[in-house]
């Protein structure tokens, strides 16, 4: 039995519903190569961060006034800022280089700071060559003066300012943390989103007691952070009519037929790629082709939302009634 593994992702066709998410190995051409050749059905770029580029235009402006008095030919040495593409130079030639080799769809990612500097540096991403935007919206409200209305407007108009810059599809990467998040997938769609990517791992501070420093911490996910995005997937996937995408916690084939089951279009794998290698990817693949025949599924598209909570015969599983269920199974297994 042949099996059909394409999807949709964004409108663009894939031949996997594997994506190789943003991450170290997405920023080097020849991981980028093996990648496709191990069936990623798509690449999503390392994100490019506002900051940087704002940092390497700085640094370019310091050179060039710093230069500016040697002689009075110096003036004409450096190139006018308008003609010159600067803090994005690279990222612009890694897109570049992504597209003359990979055959799949290649996705830029976008971590802006500012309104001017996400419509501005989408459009440029755009006009490259990229299939599509992940807009990897970082952001973490300290103010309490901000309400939850105030922080979600602010993620409305940032995708609204980039859905008005590009004409190419845009997928949000967002946190969990919103207090209706079926509400507010639904503003994000109708501001311009075609695509959720659940979810974003925020980077989480660690303090050393000893030198009294903040310091970032990072932690490669591990399978049971899925289970969150599952959930979610499930739930919006009535309400949603763009794409969802899975991230956090995909290491296996069951990871990549959980994600498609409860109705995300395709499963971002990052943190097994970095322990395994982007042959993760054909062992995953290949283990979801024989689930399908066993269970006599002929394509993805099938088989999609399966058990999504519009389809699933027990709704409330993925409510509060599974929250008693869980607590009461534990006790049960490991009587006190």
């Amino acid at each position: 039995m042949n099996v059909d593994l394409t999807t949709k992702y964004l409108g663009l066709d894939l031949t996997s519903p594997i994506i190789a998410g943003a991450g170290p190995l997405t920023g080097h051409p020849d991981q980028m190569k093996a990648l496709v050749e191990a069936g990623a059905g798509a690449l999503v770029l390392p994100s490019l961060f506002e900051e940087q580029i704002e940092h390497e235009e700085m640094e370019f402006l310091r050179l060039s006034d710093f230069q500016a008095d040697a002689s009075a030919e110096s003036t004409g040495f450096m190139p006018a800022l308008n003609h010159y593409n600067l803090g994005n130079r690279q990222y612009i030639h890694l897109l570049e280089a992504a597209k003359r080799i990979a055959d799949v769809p290649v996705i830029a990612s976008l971590n802006g700071c500012t309104m001017d500097g996400w419509g501005r540096y989408a459009k440029s991403l755009a006009d490259t060559g990229a299939d599509a935007l992940e807009m990897n919206i970082y952001f973490v409200p300290t103010d309490p003066s901000a309400s939850a209305a105030d922080v979600e407007q602010r993620y409305l108009d940032l995708v609204a300012e980039v859905s008005a810059a590009v004409s190419i599809p845009i997928a949000v990467k967002i946190g969990p943390y919103f207090t209706s998040l079926a509400n507010f997938a639904q503003r994000l769609e109708a501001a311009g989103a075609n695509g959720l990517v659940l979810f974003n791992r925020y980077l989480e501070p660690e303090l050393d007691v000893n030198r009294f420093i903040v310091q970032p911490h990072l932690e490669l996910s591990k399978p049971g952070e899925l289970r969150l995005p599952l959930r979610w997937i499930a739930i919006l996937r009535q309400h949603f009519s763009g794409s969802l995408a899975a991230t956090s916690g995909v290491h296996s084939a069951d990871d990549v037929l959980k994600a498609v089951l409860a109705g995300a279009d395709a499963a971002m794998m990052v943190s097994a790629l970095l322990e395994g290698g982007p042959t993760v990817i054909r062992d995953c693949l290949d283990g979801v082709r024989r689930w399908m025949e066993e269970h006599e599924y002929e394509s993805i598209a099938q088989m999609r939302g399966c058990m999504s909570r519009a389809n699933c015969e027990n709704p409330s599983a993925y409510e509060r009634a599974n929250y008693l269920k869980a607590l009461t199974t534990f006790t049960s297994t490991h009587p006190i």
